[in-house]
C-alpha cells in the first residue's frame, strides 16, 4: 500500500501520530483512541461522500437532474450519506468554537440516524466531555484535515485507511497488555493471511477484535488481482467497545461488516453463526481463559474430539473453530505454546483426538517471543484443514476387484488432478521460527516480509502438487503421525526439527497461570463439596 510521504522523508503516518499523542494531553490511550479514529472514520466519510456530492452537483452524464441531497443517490453507490452538519468542512469551519465537541457528538448521531449500516452506537460519542479541551480537539480536527488532499476516494480510502491502521496499533502500544487484546500485530495476521491465502469463500473470525484479520485478507486478495466481491465476511466480537472498531476498519475500506455481530455472551454461550461452514477462519482468541462459561456447556455439539475443561477455554476454541469449518474449510489460529503439549483436564487427550481421529492438523508454527502487545505468554500458529484425506477416499470407494480397469484408473487420476493439495493425511509439518524475526523496541518484536514469505512458501511447497519442500535441520519438518504418537502427541517444533525445546518444555509464566486455575477449580469444587456434606449432615435427625 503506498504511503504518503512529506519533504522530510519522514511518513504521514509517523507525523500524525506524533502531533495527535501531543495533543493527547491528560487523556488515557484508551479513551483518546476513540476520539482520534472517530474522527479519522468521520473524515473518511465526509472525503467520499463530498467527492459523489460534487459530480451530482455537476449533473453531467448519468447524473443529469440528481438531486445532491438525496440519501437514495449515496446509498446507490454505497457512499454513507453525510448531511450538512456532519460535513467535515462544517466542522472544520467550527473547529476553533467552545463547543465543537457538542457539534461533533451531534454528527456522529445524525450519520447514525441517516445510514443503516452504522444503527446500534457504531460511532463512538463523548467528545464534549470535560476531559477533552475543545482546544486540543480543534487541533485534532485541523491536523486530520491534511490526511489524503485531493478528490479521489480511492486514495482517500488507501490514505486514512492506512493511517487508521497504523493509529490501531500505536494505541496497542501505548496501552500495552490492555490495548493488546483488541490488536493482533500485523505481521501475525500476514503470515496467517500469507500461508491459507483465502482468495474466494467465507471468511470467519469468531473473536474478531478490531478486525485486522479481515483488513488483510481484503488486502491480500487486492494484491494477488484476486475480486472482492469474491470473499464474505463473518465475525464475532464480545467486547461493544472493540466491535464499534472492527465496524469502522472496515467500513473505511468499503467492506460490508452486516455480518460482523456483537453480544457481550460471546461465542461460546451466544453463537451468533451458529449454521456457518465457512471456508476460512482466522482468528487470534484469548489464551488461557479461565471464566468461559465451560460448566454450562458440558455436553455441547461442537466437542466431537472431548469436553474441554472448565478452567481453560483454548481446546474449547479450537474446537469451535472446526466445527465450523466447511467439508474442505482451512483455519489458521494462534493459540498459547501450552495447547502443544498440555495433558491436565483432558486436554492430552482432546489434542490426541484432533491428530487422529479427526486428522485435521495440518501445520504447527512455533513463534518468536515478543511478537504480542498484550502478552509474555509463548505463541504458536495452528492450521488444521478438512479433507486432508481426499485422496484416500477417492481410493477407498473403488472397489478393489475393479482396480486393473483401464475407466477406473482414469476416474482415480482425474479425481486426484482436481485435489489442489498433496495428501498429507498421514503427516504434519513442524516449522520453528523462534530464530526469525527483529526488535521494533526494547519489548516488541516483529516479523520481516521475508520471514513471513519464507514461512509461506515452505507450507506451500509442503501442500502443493508442484511444491519443491524438503525438511531443513533446524527450521521444518514433516512427521508422521507415527513419530507423533512415538512422543505422546506432543506437538512442540523443535522437538521435530531438531531444536533444544527451550521454552517448549518450561515457561514459568506459563506453567504458573496454569497452576493458578487449576488451584481455583479445586478450591471451588472443595467448597462445593463442603457444602454438600454440611447439607447432608443436616438432613440427619438425630
Amino acid at each position: 500500500m503506498a504511503k504518503a510521504k512529506v519533504t522530510n522523508e519522514e511518513p504521514l503516518e509517523k507525523q500524525l501520530w506524533k502531533a495527535a499523542d501531543k495533543l493527547r494531553k491528560n487523556i488515557d490511550a484508551a479513551e483518546y483512541k476513540h476520539v482520534v479514529l472517530g474522527l479519522i472514520f468521520l473524515k473518511y466519510i465526509s472525503d467520499s461522500f463530498e467527492e459523489h456530492h460534487a459530480k451530482l452537483v455537476q449533473g453531467e452524464g448519468e447524473y443529469v437532474g440528481a438531486d445532491p441531497e438525496d440519501r437514495d443517490e449515496y446509498q446507490a453507490e454505497n457512499i454513507f450519506f453525510v448531511p450538512i452538519e456532519a460535513r467535515w468542512s462544517f466542522l472544520q469551519a467550527h473547529a476553533k468554537q467552545p463547543n465543537i465537541g457538542t457539534l461533533v457528538d451531534a454528527a456522529m448521531d445524525v450519520i447514525e440516524h441517516e445510514n443503516a449500516a452504522l444503527k446500534g452506537g457504531v460511532l463512538p460519542k463523548g467528545f464534549a466531555k470535560s476531559n477533552l479541551d475543545p482546544t486540543s480537539l480543534g487541533g485534532l480536527i485541523d491536523l486530520i484535515a491534511n490526511i489524503a488532499l485531493g478528490d479521489a476516494k480511492s486514495r482517500s480510502a488507501d490514505v486514512l485507511g492506512h493511517v487508521f491502521e497504523y493509529f490501531l496499533g500505536e494505541f496497542a502500544l501505548a496501552e500495552g497488555k490492555q490495548g493488546g487484546q483488541f490488536y493482533t500485530p500485523r505481521s501475525i495476521v500476514e503470515l496467517l493471511v500469507n500461508m491459507l491465502e483465502p482468495y474466494k469463500g467465507r471468511v470467519f473470525d469468531p473473536c474478531c477484535g478490531s478486525g485486522g484479520m479481515f483488513v488483510q485478507s481484503e488486502k491480500f486478495i487486492e494484491q494477488h488481482q484476486g475480486r472482492l466481491d469474491d470473499i464474505s465476511i463473518y465475525g464475532q466480537e464480545s467486547n461493544q467497545t472493540t466491535w464499534r472498531l472492527a465496524k469502522m476498519n472496515l467500513a473505511i475500506r468499503g467492506i460490508d461488516s452486516s455480518q460482523v455481530k456483537w453480544n457481550n455472551e460471546g461465542s461460546f454461550l451466544n453463537d451468533a453463526h451458529k449454521d456457518l461452514k465457512a471456508d476460512f477462519i482466522i482468528a487470534n482468541p484469548p489464551f488461557n481463559v479461565s471464566d468461559w462459561s465451560g460448566e454450562l456447556l458440558r455436553g455441547d455439539g461442537r466437542w466431537q474430539y472431548g469436553t474441554p475443561p472448565a478452567g481453560n477455554a483454548n481446546f474449547a476454541w479450537l474446537q469451535h473453530f472446526i466445527y465450523h469449518l466447511a467439508p474442505n474449510g482451512q483455519a489458521g489460529v494462534v493459540l498459547s505454546k501450552g495447547a502443544l503439549t498440555s495433558k491436565s483436564s483432558g486436554e492430552g487427550e482432546i489434542r490426541r483426538a484432533l491428530i487422529e481421529d479427526g486428522n485435521v492438523i495440518d501445520c504447527i508454527v512455533n513463534l518468536p517471543a515478543k511478537l504480542f502487545l498484550n502478552t509474555q505468554i509463548p505463541a504458536a500458529l495452528w492450521f488444521m484443514r478438512r479433507g486432508r484425506d481426499a485422496i484416500n477416499r477417492v481410493s477407498n470407494e473403488i472397489p478393489k476387484d475393479a482396480i486393473n480397469s483401464d475407466a477406473i484408473k482414469d476416474a482415480i487420476k482425474d479425481a486426484i488432478n482436481r485435489v489442489s493439495t498433496v495428501d498429507r493425511s498421514g503427516e504434519i509439518l513442524f516449522i520453528d521460527a523462534r530464530n526469525l524475526g527483529h526488535l521494533i523496541n526494547r519489548r516488541t518484536r516483529e516479523l520481516s516480509e521475508a520471514d513471513i514469505k519464507q514461512i509461506a512458501t515452505t507450507y506451500h511447497n509442503w501442500r502443493n502438487p508442484d511444491g519443491d519442500y524438503e525438511d531443513i535441520k533446524g527450521f521444518c519438518c514433516s512427521a508422521s503421525i507415527e513419530r507423533v504418537k512415538e512422543l505422546d502427541y506432543v506437538l512442540t517444533a523443535g522437538r521435530y526439527v531438531g531444536l533444544p525445546d527451550e521454552e517448549d518444555d518450561f515457561n514459568f509464566v506459563e506453567r504458573f497461570s496454569a497452576l493458578k486455575i487449576e488451584f481455583a477449580a479445586q478450591l471451588n469444587e472443595e467448597a462445593e463439596l463442603n457444602k454438600a456434606i454440611m447439607e447432608n449432615l443436616a438432613r440427619i435427625k438425630l
